[in-house]
């Protein structure tokens, strides 16, 4: 059975292994490793995620299978999020579980996790970006009641990628 858990700032060292782990299961076969590098080195540095864990206005939550870390949420609100939204929006910015707890229901319970705390913040929309290249991602979104309404760029690296935008009420 999978369980959540907020993260909080002691810990940080579980944050920065999961989220590096996560990341590069997901990514790595699609870029360079290069590139892959330079974007966990700028974004899954110890400093970058203390700092998002202690912004009022990001939370961060675990879910965990047998007390065994798995996977994590990260929602934005207000001026956290990445791509400026109205204040009645949530973003979740990532949702990433270790690949050998794909399909057993750990995401959907992270997006549940997201959702819930979107009601209870009152929030009107909750959005997301999500890489065009992939359609497991875009596939769950859509199956979770999210539609297109615009495109961003993603930047990895040296790759400039573009992510469709997708929220759902």
């Amino acid at each position: 059975m999978t369980t959540i858990q907020k993260v909080s700032s002691k810990d940080l060292e579980t944050l920065v292994s999961i989220s590096r782990d996560t990341f590069r299961e997901t990514f790595a076969k699609d870029n360079t490793p290069e590139n892959m590098q330079q974007y966990l080195d700028e974004n899954f540095n110890p400093e970058k995620l203390a700092r998002e864990l202690h912004n009022e206005y990001s939370e961060f939550y675990f879910a965990l299978a047998d007390d065994k870390i798995i996977g994590y949420l990260k929602t934005n609100r207000g001026p956290a999020q990445t791509t400026a939204q109205d204040d009645s929006f949530l973003e979740i910015e990532r949702i990433y579980v270790l690949k050998e707890y794909h399909g057993k229901q750990a995401g959907q319970i992270l997006f549940d996790t997201a959702l819930s705390r979107a009601r209870e913040l009152g929030m009107k929309y909750i959005w997301l970006g999500v890489w065009e290249e992939n359609p497991r991602a875009i596939a769950f979104y859509s199956k979770n009641g999210f539609s297109a309404f615009d495109k961003h760029i993603f930047v990895l690296g040296n790759d400039r990628q573009t992510d469709i935008m997708m929220k759902r009420p």
